[in-house]
């Protein structure tokens, strides 16, 4: 009976300590999203207006690319930051450079920055602007995240009082790829150092005609997506002090990018994408997202129609709009897959075409990305 009774209170107090004790479980362990940070340096100066045209244009075509990024199963969290040098608009004083964007997952405001860019004749002092980014911008600590810089210009990458060399290291030493692009003749590139700018800081040299004609394939599918990204618009609950502006750059953004049919489709495409999320003044993104409950939303900060609406009717208006947006995404997403096929097609037909701003970045980033364990 004593040996009953003692082996009861060892099993008592071993159960009792595994309840207490502080490890937890792998299964109570949840992962970091991965983040892809790209910061984007452009130069600004009197013959850019074709690269700038190419980063308006282009910029969804990149985002649609980043939208099949994975690690470790995990689709990536995309932010960018952007920084235009080389303007003689800008104070000399600063190296002609500015900060347009801190690290953003605000894509329309990106693209809104982009049409507002101006060139203006200038010194284009890269290695500066290079420490701008490193110093300047909150980069992610962790090791496992795909942190990357595009530089891209035209002049000598020696111009200017800070040694490119340095500030290559200094992005190095904080887990930074630094990839180059080089607007003009390849060769030219390299013996102007933008080759050794990119090796020195473990990243791509590319060079490309800024001046090209984005060729554009028209598909059948291209009418019924841009329709159907106006329905999408619809979906969308702007709420509180945001909420105005949000949607006003949103459809401004549709607007600017509405003359250039192939980039407008890319553009629809990329707002069926977890990266494209407006949670800061879209009701039905900030309520999916959790940083937002329906009920502590102020009355006053509803729209119109909502106002007279129960906790319970409110709730349910934003399941029903988000059910609809589900529906249109799935609509575009199925468009998008005959589409790819027919382009892939189409594209076998046509002759090369000139290396250009969009295929510079996503060739880059698939190869900075693979170092770091991303797929694409």
């Amino acid at each position: 009976m004593k040996r009953i009774l003692l082996s009861l209170v060892v099993t008592l107090y071993a159960a009792t300590a595994l309840a207490c004790s502080p490890v937890k479980t792998k299964a109570l362990v949840q992962k970091p999203k991965p983040v892809i940070q790209l910061a984007i340096l452009l130069d600004t100066s009197n013959s850019m207006d074709g690269l700038i045209d190419q980063a308006r244009t282009q910029l969804w075509r990149v985002v649609n690319e980043f939208g099949t990024a994975r690690k470790d199963g995990a689709m990536p969290e995309l932010q960018v930051a952007l920084y235009e040098y080389g303007n003689d608009s800008l104070p000399a004083e600063g190296g002609h450079i500015r900060r347009v964007l801190p690290f953003t997952t605000d894509l329309d405001k990106v693209s809104e920055e982009l049409f507002a860019l101006k060139t203006n004749g200038g010194q284009e002092y890269c290695g500066q602007v290079i420490g701008e980014a490193v110093s300047g911008l909150q980069w992610s600590a962790s090791a496992n995240d795909l942190k990357v810089i595009f530089i891209a210009g035209n002049e000598e990458f020696t111009q200017g009082n800070v040694d490119f060399r340095k500030t290559t290291a200094a992005a190095v030493g904080r887990g930074i790829i630094v990839n180059t692009i080089f607007c003009g003749d390849q060769l030219q590139g390299k013996q102007t150092q933008w080759g050794d700018g990119a090796k020195l800081a473990e990243g791509s040299y590319v060079a490309i005609d800024h001046n090209a004609e984005i060729v554009e394939i028209d598909a059948p599918q291209d009418d019924e997506i841009a329709r159907l990204g106006a329905k999408l618009n619809e979906t969308y609950i702007a709420y509180g002090a945001k909420g105005v502006e949000g949607m006003t750059r949103q459809n401004a953004q549709d607007k600017n990018i509405a003359v250039r049919k192939g980039a407008n489709v890319q553009r629809q495409i990329a707002k069926t994408s977890a990266n494209y999320t407006n949670s800061s003044w879209d009701l039905v993104d900030a309520s999916k997202s959790g940083s937002v409950e329906i009920e502590k939303v102020k009355t006053t900060d509803l729209p119109k129609e909502m106002r007279g609406m129960s906790v319970e009717q409110r709730k349910a208006h934003v399941r029903a709009t988000e059910q609809k947006r589900t529906e249109i995404k799935a609509q575009i997403a199925k468009l998008d897959a005959e589409r790819k096929k027919f382009v892939a097609e189409k594209r076998k037909q046509l002759p090369a075409a000139a290396s250009t701003l969009d295929e510079a970045i996503i060739q880059s980033v698939r190869a900075a990305g693979a170092k770091r364990g991303f797929t694409f």
